[in-house]
């Protein structure tokens, strides 16, 4: 090799790497999400009977993917399966759920300083813009969009914390308090919720633990205050 070629191989820039697209999801993966906003969102209602087919057709899947979501749920408590009743839709316990708040505090403490540990820069932003969305589907008063935000900003926070045992753990959980307060959502002041969500945020944005896990703190005494307020009555 000449000079004159070392020197053109010394300049040249490095090849330029392309980030891998995002693995495909299992259709049994789809069929979860969708049923799991079924549950949250109460379009099946608690203690209503879970008919396969039917959910099959509501949500575009095959039969086999949403069987398998199935029995992920009745796993987790969401779906309980009966002698000759068959599967349903687990009921909202109004005396257990401060006990699912108390829990879901202690997992949601662990997975925010996780994400203020571990998270890129790309998905601290995206966790902040999620919030910020459901700051202004509040304000609008778009349940909908917030409820999607509220979803999405759980999806990124999570895959940013890297614990896999701590996610796993929340999710029913997370479930469970989405349909409690979708069931009595006109109690709540849906404003103030989103302005938690965005403390937790900005909390996991700036890399700090400790203002992560405020934030934490923060969106579960919403949920404290909100689920008291309903018992009291």
């Amino acid at each position: 090799m000449t000079p004159k070629q070392l020197q053109q191989k010394k300049t040249m820039p490095p090849p330029k790497t392309v980030p891998r697209p995002p693995p495909k999801r299992r259709a049994a993966d789809l069929a979860y999400d969708a049923i799991e906003t079924l549950l949250s969102t109460l379009q099946l209602e608690p203690g209503s009977q879970v008919v396969e087919a039917d959910l099959a057709e509501r949500t575009g899947l095959g039969r086999t993917p949403v069987r398998e979501a199935l029995m992920r749920m009745v796993s987790i408590g969401l779906i309980v399966q009966q002698p000759r009743r068959g599967l349903l839709v687990s009921t909202i316990d109004l005396a257990d759920h401060l006990d699912v708040i108390q829990t879901r505090r202690v997992l949601e403490r662990l997975i925010a300083a996780c994400s203020a540990r571990r998270a890129t820069a790309l998905q601290r932003k995206e966790i902040v813009r999620c919030a910020e969305l459901m700051v202004k589907a509040a304000h609008r008063g778009d349940l909908n969009d917030y409820m999607q935000a509220d979803r999405a900003l759980d999806f990124v926070n999570h895959q940013a914390s890297h614990n896999d045992s701590a996610v796993k753990a929340v999710t029913p959980l997370i479930v469970q308090c989405r349909r409690f307060w979708y069931a009595y959502q006109h109690e709540g002041e849906i404003v103030e919720g989103a302005n938690a969500h965005l403390e937790l945020a900005q909390g996991i944005a700036t890399g700090d633990e400790a203002a992560a896990i405020a934030g934490a703190n923060r969106l579960m005494d919403y949920l404290e205050l909100f689920a008291r307020k309903i018992i009291d009555k």
